[in-house]
């Protein structure tokens, strides 16, 4: 069975602006969520799964209601939380209203704790922006 092994669990940033603090990225609502610091990239959310889990598949949205934009990023994951690999190599992701605004990134299964979404570059705003932050076993 496919699970969410991200849901409600613990996340944490490298910076945010506002109200748009991490948790929002495993709270299970679309509306809501993380923005960094503005004019600062790279920037980057990170959740913990609470242990090493085999995953193959990370979706990430963005509020279905923005506006396209594109944002680069690669997919580290980690299991101490100190040492990071590269899960996903830096690539350029297009989120749209049309598609619900969510991107999925599928690779080969790993067994991580820590996934680290790290944002590089959007193009529709000078910060990362991330409203979900799943993670999947399959």
């Amino acid at each position: 069975m496919s699970t969410n092994l991200a849901a409600g669990k613990a996340t944490s940033e490298s910076s945010h602006a506002d109200v748009y603090a991490s948790s929002n990225v495993t709270d299970g609502n679309q509306g809501t969520y993380w923005e960094s610091a503005n004019n600062a990239l790279p920037q980057w959310v990170q959740v913990d799964l609470a242990s090493a889990q085999s995953a193959g598949r990370v979706v990430l949205q963005l509020p279905a209601t923005r506006g396209a934009r594109n944002q680069t990023l690669p997919l580290p994951g980690s299991t101490d939380g100190t040492t990071f690999t590269t899960i996903k190599a830096s690539a350029t992701y297009t989120f749209d209203p049309t598609t619900n605004n969510t991107v999925t990134l599928t690779f080969p299964a790993t067994t991580q704790r820590y996934l680290r979404v790290n944002i590089t570059a959007n193009t529709g705003w000078p910060a990362g922006q991330i409203s979900e932050f799943q993670v999947w076993n399959t």
